[in-house]
């Protein structure tokens, strides 16, 4: 995957907060799924090394030298400004050698945007499961096709392990992200860390929305306050082509939502999300070649867009509009804002849903 690639995956949802670590404790499935999360995390924060000793050793490359340092300078804006955990997480650096950090399964009903839970130990239940080897996830998808559900497999470039693994020397940064555009790796460590603010076991879009609501308002504050004209320039045109994926990608989840739950036949369904998934592959193209100069970043998206990966996009963005009213209804004070998240994620789903919905 190239770097270009890898940035893209972010953008277009996410790290997948695999919390591989947490899953790996006990609990559901085979022994063989946890323990090769816990090996994979755990070979992880062996080889991790604290920033400062990669900035002292004379063979760190300088672009490597550079991105760390500014990683600390972004870590430190993520406590004093947006009130994020100081702790150890992202204080560390490790090159995995690979592309990804884990590989995360997805899955839904063929005529239904529905994501496949799986239910963990401590985190509760995911929309996803997440494996250390692309083979393995490869694997699981084809049994879920095997067995009716239309799958999907996606690298994520991070995960938390929502502050667990403190005691072991917190997430590190990882050569998957570290080389991102400024404003990218800023938003990258403001997600991961909103992760250890608030958690509800049993919503994975209320999670990630909430994370995508830290990362947007923290990444815009960053590069209002500490980023290069150059960095805002680029920043502003990555997220203008965001903006009109979410856009095109959100239409075609509305269309497929609604035919899904009407009273149409099976077969007709089937034969009108084929028209409308041709329809959105069709639309992305023209937006390609009319307003993005050709740009090709998404192909690969659209190439393996389905049911699953559209459901993904809705758990990164549906709610954030809800969280983004919140923060401004409590005063756009972190503290405050937290703490009421806090609260809702205390609550049982319907009711969460529910009082966050009715944020003015």
């Amino acid at each position: 995957m190239t770097r270009g690639r890898r940035i893209l995956a972010w953008g277009l949802g996410g790290t997948g907060a695999a919390l591989l670590l947490a899953a790996g404790l006990g609990g559901c499935g085979t022994a063989g799924y946890y323990a090769q999360a816990a090996r994979g995390h755990l070979d992880m924060l062996a080889r991790a090394k604290p920033v400062p000793e990669w900035l002292a050793d004379g063979h760190t490359p300088a672009a490597l030298r550079d991105r760390l340092a500014l990683s600390q300078r972004i870590r430190d804006f993520a406590v004093s400004e947006l009130q994020l955990p100081d702790n150890r997480s992202y204080r560390s650096y490790v090159d995995l050698g690979r592309g990804a950090a884990v590989w995360n399964v997805v899955a839904t009903p063929e005529l239904s945007l529905q994501l496949k839970t799986w239910c963990f130990p401590v985190v509760g239940c995911v929309g996803y499961r997440g494996y250390y080897d692309r083979s393995a996830a490869d694997a699981l998808a084809a049994e879920l096709r095997a067995q009716g559900w239309e799958a999907g497999v996606y690298g994520v470039p991070a995960y938390s392990t929502l502050g667990w693994s403190e005691w072991l020397g917190g997430d590190p940064l990882l050569n998957t992200f570290i080389h991102y555009p400024e404003g990218e790796l800023a938003r990258m460590v403001f997600h991961e860390l909103a992760h250890q603010v608030a958690y509800a076991d049993d919503d994975t879009a209320f999670n990630e929305s909430f994370a995508t609501a830290v990362e947007r308002i923290g990444g815009q504050r960053w590069l209002a306050q500490h980023a290069s004209a150059a960095a805002r320039e680029a920043y502003a045109a990555l997220d203008a082509r965001r903006r009109e994926f979410r856009a095109l990608t959100f239409a075609a989840r509305t269309d497929l939502d609604t035919l899904f739950r009407s009273d149409a036949p099976e077969a007709e369904k089937r034969r009108r999300k084929a028209e409308r998934m041709a329809r959105l592959r069709a639309d992305y193209e023209a937006m390609k070649r009319e307003r993005w100069g050709g740009f090709a970043g998404y192909d690969g998206w659209f190439e393996r867009a389905n049911n699953p990966a559209l459901a993904v996009q809705g758990a990164y963005n549906d709610l954030v509009p809800q969280f983004e009213r919140l923060f401004e209804r409590e005063g756009r004070d972190f503290a405050r804002f937290y703490a009421e998240v806090r609260r809702l994620a205390a609550m049982p789903k319907t009711e969460r849903r529910a009082a966050l919905a009715a944020a003015p």
